[in-house]
């Protein structure tokens, strides 16, 4: 038995997996009452389900690995690309 799970990380987690749990996210911030503290929750509790019970059913260690994994990279992946634009939007408005 080995001491750590075999996870492969594949084209579904890094090109399907994080960018639905961005849109799903959103799709609930858009729908729900979410505050702004929980969102990270709300995109870890996502990625959690969409791991556990679509990408690895047959593995729970590796379901639950990864499902932190794909909230957390969408939490980084939506901050980023924020920031990105707010600089851009200033850099642009500065410029004019």
């Amino acid at each position: 038995m080995e001491h750590f799970p075999v996870i492969h990380t594949n084209f579904w987690d890094a090109v399907i997996a994080v960018p639905l749990v961005i849109i799903l996210t959103q799709l609930l911030k858009k729908t729900l009452p979410i505050p702004k503290a929980a969102v990270p929750t709300v995109a870890n509790i996502v990625g959690l389900v969409i791991s556990i019970f679509f990408a690895h059913p047959n593995n729970i260690v590796a379901g639950f690995f990864m499902g932190f994994f794909y909230g957390n990279a969408a939490v980084g992946g939506y901050a980023s690309l924020k920031t990105s634009l707010i600089a851009f939007r200033k850099k642009r408005q500065n410029a004019s």
